[in-house]
């Protein structure tokens, strides 16, 4: 058996017995099933900003709606809120079909500002609704009333619930890598120019993207309400979400596949240390080390921490080079 296929069962078995090796602290369990939540919603961002070079920064939106489809169900009508997340997958679509149209006709930091501005009014007019709540925001069911609800005492089954999220969008994304369209996003990352001059149609294919990935964020968001319990405007659409999806992508690697999961390895266990460390004042020091971060990765590392494993070439041995000169093969001269 080669070493690799060794590796990659040692890390399965990890992940599948995390949870039962630290069954005894809710914490490192809670943690655990944060990491996954994260790389959920990193990879979801992971298809339209890695795999086709268009860098959203208000993926919030849809990380917004999933959470709030999911506790107006709730509050409004009585209903588990897992039944909102569908519901908040179609809008996240319909919206991203919405928006990406005009903007994703921009390139470079122009599409970057316009999903910001989205991002920002939503917030400012979540903030203004009452029947979302407005500032306070809304929350979810305080005691179980079925095993709909999502609403469990310890983090164990989250844990397990999002691993399997997690895995199947890996799955569709590592399917997504080797079909026609894979290779299109990543013909429009390195040269639009170019893939429109091979026929790509390279707005249709981003758009496709785009609405994949925020139906998936949308369904994180319905996650995070499960686990939380509540969100605010703040929680659901800040602009600290979307700079959450592309630290942790880029810090792993961006347009890889475990590129997402990599960086919330690393980020979430960081920002818990700060928060439990500084308390209500880790929220600042988050923003400085998530703008160092986006700093050092663009300087030293702009392929991820998995770039630093990726097999190089091996340099070509040099060649022989012929002599100046041919040598004498005897004496000149006539034969005795």
């Amino acid at each position: 058996m080669k070493r690799s296929t060794l590796a990659w069962a040692a890390v399965l078995v990890l992940v599948l017995a995390y949870p039962v090796i630290f069954l005894d602290s809710p914490v490192y369990q809670r943690m655990g099933a944060l990491v996954l939540l994260a790389a959920i919603g990193a990879s979801a961002w992971n298809i339209v900003g890695g795999y086709a070079g268009q860098v959203s920064v208000g993926h919030a939106v849809f990380f917004g709606i999933g959470a709030y489809a999911s506790v107006t169900g709730f509050t409004h009508f009585e209903l588990p809120p897992i039944v909102g997340a569908p519901v908040g997958m179609l809008l996240s679509v319909g919206l991203a079909a919405i928006i990406g149209v005009p903007t994703l006709r921009l390139s470079g930091h122009y599409f970057s500002m316009a999903t910001i501005a989205v991002g920002e009014l939503v917030r400012v007019l979540s903030s203004t609704s009452e029947w979302l709540g407005g500032a306070q925001g809304l929350g979810g069911p305080a005691m179980p009333r079925s095993v709909f609800d999502l609403s469990f005492l310890t983090a164990l089954p989250y844990y397990y619930l999002f691993l399997a999220v997690l895995a199947a969008l890996l799955g569709l994304t590592w399917w997504m890598e080797r079909s026609r369209m894979g290779f299109y996003l990543r013909a429009i990352k390195d040269s639009e120019r170019a893939a429109r001059s091979l026929g790509v149609s390279a707005g249709r294919y981003k758009l496709y993207a785009y609405m994949l990935s925020a139906a998936f964020t949308s369904l994180a968001g319905s996650l995070y309400l499960c686990i939380t319990g509540f969100v605010d405007p703040e929680s659901g659409f800040g602009i600290l979400i979307s700079v959450k999806m592309l630290v942790m992508a880029a810090l792993g690697g961006a347009g890889q596949l475990f590129g997402p999961l990599v960086g919330a390895l690393i980020l979430v266990p960081l920002e818990e240390l700060s928060n439990s460390l500084l308390g209500g004042k880790g929220a600042g020091i988050t923003f400085m080390v998530y703008g160092a971060i986006i700093v050092i990765v663009a300087r030293f590392l702009p392929s991820g921490l998995l770039s630093l494993f990726a097999a190089r070439p091996k340099a070509a041995a040099p060649q022989a080079k012929p002599d100046a000169k041919p040598q004498s093969q005897g004496v000149s001269g006539h034969a005795d």
